[in-house]
C-alpha cells in the first residue's frame, strides 16, 4: 500500500523553465570554467562512484552494450570504456533488451555490487526497475529474481532508480513512476531497501510530483538538509535541465529551487541539455548533447550553506540583497529582476557589496545587470575581497532599460565579497551573476 506523505505538484512552466539567456549582453569577458567533456562518445544517464582509487561510470544502453562501464584514475580521466557490465542483458523472465536505461551501481559492505536498472517490461511494453548483483564493479552483473523490483503499471511503470544511504546507514532507492508514458503526473518516490538493495522494506514515500517531466533523481544528504536533484524538460534536446528541491527531513516538506541549477543557457551553451546528473562529493557528472550523442561531462561543485553551486553555471545574486552604504534600494523598478535594484550610488562613499560563492579558487566571469541613464558611459569601481581590482564599465542604456556587462575576476574558494563603488556618471545595479 502506497503512503503519499507529500505530493508537491510542480508547475512545469514556473519551475522547470530554463534560465533565460542574458539580456543582450553588452560586453563579455570570459573567465568561466565550463564542465569538461571526459567521455567523448555516447554515454548518457551516468552513474559514477570511486572505489579503492579507481573511478567507475555506467551509462544507458548503446552500441557498447546493455550497461556500458568505464574507468578512470580521477574524475577528469582519462576514461577508458571497459565493455558491458551486464553482457547477458536484463532478466529474461520479465524483460527484453533494447531499453536498458539509467543504471545505478552501489558498492556493498561485503565487497559485492548491486546494479539497479530500468528495462523494457515484456508483458506490458512499459519500463520497470530490476536488480542485479556482481562480485566485481566491472561485472558481469547477474539479474536477481523472476519479477521486477518496481513495476507499478497503473502509474505508467517505473524508471531511474538511485541508491541513497542516509547518514544513519539506512538504505533507500529513489525512483520515478513513469506517468509521462500514460499522460499522468509523475512522482519521485523514496523506498527503503535491505539485503544489499535486493529487498524492499515498508511502503513508498512520495517526495515531489509534476504533470511535466521530472526524472533522473539523485538524493544527497548535507549537514543541514537533504538535496533532491532531478532532471526536467525533454531529454532529447537542449531544453533538458537539472534542478533540485530541499528539505530538512526525508518526509518533507520539499521546496523546489527558485531557478534550475544547470541549463543550456546557464552554461552559455557550453553544454547542451545538461541532465542525468550524479553528484559525488565535490563533483557532478552529467550528460550533454554533442553531434547527436550524449557525452559525459564533469564539473566542480561547491556547497554554499549546503546548497549546490556548479562551476560554470551562472548563479544570480540580487544586488539589493547585499549591504548598501550611502545608497538605497529602489523598488518597483520596471523590468528589473525581482522588481528591485541598488540605486543612488551617487556619492564618494556610496557602495553596494554582495557575497558570492566560488566552488574552486580561480578565474570567473562576473556579470552585472544594470541600467545607465546618464548622458554617456558610466562605471563603478570594483573591489574583490577588500582589494581594488579595477572597474566595471556600463554603456548607455536609458533608465529601466536593463542590460548586462561582464568582467573577469579571480576568487578564493568559498565565500567572496564583491563591492561596487561610485565611479563615473550614474548607474543602477540589478543583480550579479557569477559564472
Amino acid at each position: 500500500m502506497r503512503r503519499r506523505i507529500l505530493a508537491v505538484l510542480l508547475s512545469l512552466a514556473a519551475v522547470l523553465t530554463a534560465v533565460p539567456p542574458a539580456e543582450a549582453a553588452v560586453r563579455k569577458t570570459t573567465a568561466a570554467v565550463f564542465p569538461a567533456d571526459v567521455i567523448r562518445e555516447d554515454f548518457p544517464d551516468p552513474d559514477v562512484f570511486e572505489r579503492n582509487g579507481t573511478w567507475y561510470a555506467y551509462s544507458t544502453n548503446n552500441g557498447r552494450g546493455h550497461v556500458p562501464v568505464a574507468t578512470a584514475p580521477s574524475p577528469g580521466g582519462p576514461w577508458t570504456i571497459r565493455g558491458d557490465a551486464m553482457p547477458g542483458g536484463p532478466s529474461a523472465s520479465w524483460a527484453q533488451p533494447g531499453r536498458t536505461w539509467a543504471p545505478d551501481v552501489h558498492p556493498n559492505a561485503d565487497g559485492s555490487f548491486t546494479l539497479t536498472y530500468t528495462a523494457w517490461h515484456k508483458a506490458s511494453g512499459r519500463q520497470c526497475i530490476g536488480v542485479a548483483l556482481s562480485n566485481s564493479a566491472l561485472g558481469p552483473f547477474t539479474p536477481v529474481g523472476s519479477q521486477p523490483l518496481f513495476c507499478p503499471l497503473d502509474l505508467g511503470g517505473a524508471i531511474d532508480a538511485n541508491t541513497f544511504v542516509a547518514n544513519d546507514g539506512t538504505r533507500y532507492l529513489v525512483w520515478k513512476n513513469d506517468g509521462n508514458a500514460i499522460g499522468k503526473p509523475s512522482t519521485l518516490w523514496l523506498t527503503r531497501t535491505a539485503n544489499n538493495g535486493v529487498n524492499l522494506v515498508g511502503g513508498n514515500t512520495a517526495l515531489i510530483s509534476s504533470s511535466g517531466v521530472i526524472e533522473a533523481p539523485d538524493l544527497v544528504q548535507r549537514a543541514s538538509r537533504f538535496v533532491l536533484f532531478f532532471s526536467g524538460g525533454g531529454y532529447n534536446d537542449c531544453n533538458y535541465l537539472t534542478s533540485y528541491a530541499t528539505a530538512t527531513s526525508l518526509t518533507g516538506p520539499w521546496s523546489v529551487a527558485y531557478r534550475p541549477l544547470m541549463t543550456t543557457a546557464s552554461f552559455d551553451n557550453a553544454v547542451c541539455g545538461p541532465g542525468g546528473a550524479d553528484f559525488v562529493g565535490d563533483r557532478v557528472f552529467l550528460h550533454g548533447w554533442v553531434n547527436n550523442t550524449r557525452h559525459l561531462f564533469v564539473a566542480d561543485v561547491g556547497w554554499a550553506n549546503d546548497l549546490p553551486i556548479v562551476r560554470g553555471s551562472r548563479v544570480r545574486t540580487e544586488a539589493e540583497s547585499g549591504t548598501l552604504n550611502n545608497c538605497r534600494v529602489r523598488t518597483n523598478a520596471a523590468g528589473a529582476s525581482n522588481g528591485a535594484v541598488a540605486a543612488y550610488i551617487d556619492f564618494a562613499d556610496s557602495w553596494v557589496e554582495n557575497r558570492v560563492y566560488a566552488p574552486r579558487a580561480g578565474n570567473y566571469t562576473l556579470y552585472v545587470g544594470y541600467a545607465n541613464g546618464s548622458a554617456g558611459p558610466a562605471s563603478h569601481g570594483l573591489v574583490v575581497n577588500g582589494n581594488n581590482v579595477g572597474s566595471v564599465g556600463y554603456p548607455v542604456t536609458g533608465w529601466d532599460q536593463w542590460r548586462q556587462t561582464s568582467v573577469g575576476v579571480t576568487l578564493n574558494q568559498g565565500w567572496n565579497t564583491v563591492r561596487l563603488t561610485k565611479g563615473t556618471a550614474y548607474t543602477e545595479v540589478d543583480y550579479l551573476e557569477l559564472q
